[in-house]
């Protein structure tokens, strides 16, 4: 079973961070890490067959004379050896374009969204703080009761900073950090009611 993202110190303090929120807002957070939001399996065999096919031309170019058989023996060690080497993550994932890793990213975060029941809050005010590790992807998603109230882009300041910490490996202070953000922006909008009652989990889920 692979190692946990974050020591128990600083998932109580995401806890204590959600539970510090929702008791002065009627906010319902919900706090996400994802390792990585796919496993990019076919980058590796793309990029091993993309090189491998490249090989005959560089091979007859560096020695006209070579035997077809050992051209073909050369072309098959560049495919294992590539496609090998890209299972290591940190360099599969610089074979992913930024693109396609950011759109993982956000399917996996609303895929959550909604199986987390996020959408289905009495006053739809679910949020979601999602991270994913190796894209180096933060997103914060909110139900449509908040969405409503709060102006177009409010998050955009909280998730570039919340980045910046994840990038430098400080996910826990990262999510601290988001979830006080979110709370002074919540708290005007939506005050704890008096029957507010806590409808999702107060720990971050890892995936």
């Amino acid at each position: 079973m692979p190692r946990s993202l974050l020591g128990e110190e600083d998932r109580r303090r995401i806890a204590a961070a959600i539970r510090d929120v929702e008791s002065r807002t009627s906010g319902e957070l919900v706090t996400i890490v994802a390792r990585t939001s796919d496993s990019y399996a076919a980058f590796p065999l793309l990029a091993a067959a993309f090189l491998a096919l490249l090989t005959p031309a560089v091979a007859w170019i560096a020695a006209p004379d070579l035997d077809p058989l050992d051209v073909y023996t050369v072309q098959l060690t560049v495919f294992i050896v590539v496609a090998a080497a890209a299972l290591w993550r940190p360099l599969r994932m610089r074979l992913v374009p930024l693109a396609v890793r950011r759109r993982q990213a956000s399917r996996l975060a609303r895929e959550q969204f909604h199986a987390l029941g996020l959408d289905q809050t009495r006053g739809r005010t679910g949020i979601l703080l999602f991270v994913s590790v190796a894209e180096r992807y933060v997103e914060i998603l909110a139900d449509r009761g908040i969405d409503e109230k709060v102006p177009l882009g409010t998050w955009k300041e909280i998730v570039a900073a919340f980045t910046r910490q994840v990038r430098e490996r400080k996910i826990a202070d990262g999510f601290v950090g988001a979830l006080t953000a979110c709370g002074a922006l919540l708290i005007a909008h939506f005050p704890r009611a008096d029957d507010d009652r806590n409808e999702l989990p107060d720990v971050l889920i890892e995936l």
